[in-house]
């Protein structure tokens, strides 16, 4: 687990119909209605390679930018990896889930004179894929926010910016580019072609949940976050999805969960519920 601290956004906008009286029972806001997200990565170790998926916020933004996320926490990415024995040099591989500010921002950094920027991860490939990068670049109104060209042409311009061929189907596919056991689901709800990790590790399925399921809080199908742009896809996408975890025991890994790192789910009268929290520590120690 990387941590890259936590920032805040509007509890209404992460929970969208969800009425505040329910939400925030589990995700107490603040007096301007803002709630705390944390912005954890996952690094994969595996013989020569170093994978790192998703980067954070960063700190190139401006001062004003920032402020309205409220960044916070001891914890940086570059503070991260220094933990675990790597630098950002050691990164051999970067894995975007998609190229929202607070999934990609930490790609890119300033050069050294502040005149231009550069990738954070020299001597790493960086993963997208061309039909969300095309969706990221050209961006429609609503979404035009969250996707800063600073974070995202660098990359390419850098030419470190490798496309995972992704399929028009809605299951799962095997990403033989990065040479381990990891596969994706590729999802278009949240945003076009947002990819979902799956990685085999000691006869378990870890699963990055990215935007998919944003915390524990998200658990019940009717929880979807206000920023999907196609809210009912992702209901069913997210309700496919989460049946397939409870009946196989996936371990699911929270970027946003501002408490919880994993967590199991169940089948319930009710339908699929937490089943039990994990820390990603307690489950492979």
């Amino acid at each position: 687990m990387i941590n890259t601290g936590f920032f805040k956004l509007d509890g209404g906008a992460m929970f969208g119909v969800v009425p505040k009286s329910i939400w925030s029972k589990t995700n107490i806001p603040d007096s301007n209605n803002m709630c705390t997200w944390a912005m954890r990565c996952l690094l994969i170790e595996d013989g020569k390679r170093l994978i790192l998926i998703d980067t954070g916020i960063g700190n190139k933004q401006t001062e004003k930018f920032l402020s309205f996320y409220s960044l916070h926490g001891d914890q940086t990415l570059e503070k991260s990896l220094m933990e675990k024995g790597f630098t950002r040099d050691d990164i051999t591989d970067v894995f975007l889930t998609h190229l929202h500010f607070d999934h990609c921002g930490g790609s890119i950094q300033w050069n050294d004179s502040r005149s231009g920027y550069e990738p954070a991860f020299k001597n790493a490939t960086y993963w997208s894929n061309a039909q969300h990068w095309e969706w990221a670049t050209k961006p429609n109104a609503r979404e035009k926010a969250s996707f800063l060209q600073e974070n995202i042409l660098p990359i390419q311009e850098s030419g470190q910016l490798k496309f995972i061929a992704v399929n028009t189907s809605d299951q799962r596919q095997p990403v033989n580019e990065l040479g381990i056991d990891f596969s994706i689901l590729v999802t278009r709800g949240h945003t076009d072609a947002m990819m979902i990790p799956h990685l085999r590790y000691r006869d378990q399925t870890v699963v990055y949940m990215a935007d998919l399921l944003p915390s524990a809080g998200h658990i019940p199908l009717p929880y979807l976050m206000a920023y999907d742009t196609r809210p009912l896809l992702t209901l069913k996408e997210k309700e496919s999805f989460m049946t397939e975890a409870a009946q196989n025991k996936y371990v699911l890994f929270f970027e946003h969960d501002p408490i919880h790192e994993c967590c199991t789910v169940q089948q319930t009268e009710k339908g699929i519920r937490l089943e039990q929290t994990h820390s990603l520590q307690e489950l492979f120690n």
